[in-house]
């Protein structure tokens, strides 16, 4: 009996230990969402500097809830090569969505109608990457999942991601 309850005590600690540990690497990544403007009025000053130097948006919706979602700010802003890429074809914007406000209905119905701007990609989980044109039109929803390798992004798949979208790549005729 002894042993089972040291067992559990050891198991117990075991997971203490390692939730602390994803708590504190969660706290060392910068906070990259602004919770307090107005999403839909981002969008709309993106896609209008964007439209100006003939860029693409991207939108990246989730919140400073979400650690997959800071894990990749944090991932593309320690990558030059993925940087100059994003640099060079999109006006970057960090949308924030929280799935569990509840309360005040205008914020509620504001995380909706951003939703419903771009093109419902909460059903993908989060993050979730929106590609608008230079008009603000949805052209492409990506799926963070595919982009993920271990506990992290991998490099190839999520530059190629990013090239695959440029405006030159989208308005290549053959």
């Amino acid at each position: 009996m002894m042993m089972k309850k040291f067992f559990l005590a050891l198991v117990i600690m075991v997971v203490a230990m390692a939730a602390r540990a994803q708590d504190g690497q969660q706290a060392t990544l910068k906070k990259v969402y602004d919770e307090q403007i107005n999403p839909l009025e981002q969008i709309d000053q993106a896609v209008a500097s964007a439209a100006s130097q003939g860029k693409y948006v991207i939108c990246q919706v989730g919140g400073n809830w979400c650690p997959w979602c800071l894990r990749f700010a944090d991932f593309i802003s320690n990558d030059s090569t993925i940087s100059k890429v994003i640099d060079d074809n999109f006006v970057y914007i960090h949308v924030n969505y929280n799935p569990r406000a509840r309360g005040d209905e205008a914020r509620v119905k504001l995380a909706e109608q951003t939703l419903q701007r771009l093109g419902n990609p909460a059903r993908f989980g989060f993050p979730v990457f929106v590609v608008l044109d230079g008009e603000g039109r949805v052209i492409h929803i990506q799926d963070s999942v595919f982009l993920e390798e271990g506990k992290g992004y991998n490099k190839e798949r999520t530059l190629r991601f990013f090239q695959n979208w440029t405006p030159a790549a989208v308005n290549t005729t053959n």
